[in-house]
């Protein structure tokens, strides 16, 4: 490594400040208050704003939890069961009432991204053209599903896992993140647009495309795991189902 890569190296490295579990504890925040908007404090859209940068981050931690996971069944099979246990606190928050099979809750999309990242991983041990036309039937595959299955964020939530999964350990892989975010969040999912003058003009924002900003706190992600027990690792599954039923429950009866 020369002189110029390796103070290059520490340049950056020193911009790097969240660990996995603080990177972790802001997603969770910004889901809060996406939630919060939709429930019990509609009107003030900041809060969805900002809530828009939730789900990139956990689709990064996905890819990341994939990578070191020690046992992959037993990950999914955590994912699944707390997919289970929010599936009714989901549905009395986004259908006010128990049963909803228009939208399955996020834990949904994240366990069908693990099964494609698996797959993936099985292709690339048959070599680079496996794996090449493997991503691309991954790709067109995910997509239909995730819309068949109603999860959250449908076939673009995969996709967002998928774009963090293939750059990884790649040159450049920042660029591929950026692009693909901009793709899926700006240009495919779009959604509601709100105003910003500047400069002369009045600039057109389409509300998912502030998902773009979650690349942020994502690249200053320093690749620690941070503090890691028991306690903290299922107080933040137990998050997810947890809060949204109480914000469905303080909906319900205000």
């Amino acid at each position: 490594m020369s002189i110029f890569d390796k103070f290059k190296e520490n340049k950056f490295s020193r911009l790097k400040c969240l660990n996995a579990l603080e990177l972790k504890i802001l997603a969770l925040i910004l889901m809060l208050c996406d939630h919060m908007w939709s429930t019990v404090i509609a009107g003030n859209n900041w809060l969805t704003y900002i809530g828009r940068l939730a789900f990139p981050i956990f689709a990064f931690q996905i890819v990341e939890g994939f990578y070191h996971t020690g046992n992959f069944k037993n990950y999914l099979k955590r994912m699944f069961v707390f997919a289970l246990i929010s599936e009714l606190p989901f549905n009395l928050m986004a259908g006010g009432g128990l049963i909803y099979p228009m939208h399955q809750n996020v834990m949904f999309t994240f366990c069908l991204s693990l099964l494609f990242l698996k797959a993936l991983e099985k292709a690339k041990e048959k070599g680079r053209l496996v794996f090449i036309l493997a991503t691309a039937g991954v790709f067109v595959v995910s997509f239909f599903v995730g819309f068949i299955t109603f999860v959250d964020y449908y076939g673009y939530g995969i996709w967002m896992v998928l774009i963090f999964y293939l750059s990884k350990n790649i040159p450049f892989g920042w660029l591929l993140q950026l692009a693909g975010m901009i793709y899926i969040n700006w240009y495919m999912i779009g959604g509601l647009v709100f105003q910003i003058p500047a400069f002369g003009r009045v600039w057109q924002i389409p509300e998912q495309g502030l998902a773009v900003l979650a690349l942020i706190p994502i690249w200053l992600y320093n690749g620690k795991q941070g503090p890691k027990n028991k306690a903290l690792q299922y107080g933040c599954y137990i998050f997810y189902p947890l809060h949204i039923l109480i914000l469905a429950l303080i909906a319900r009866f205000l």
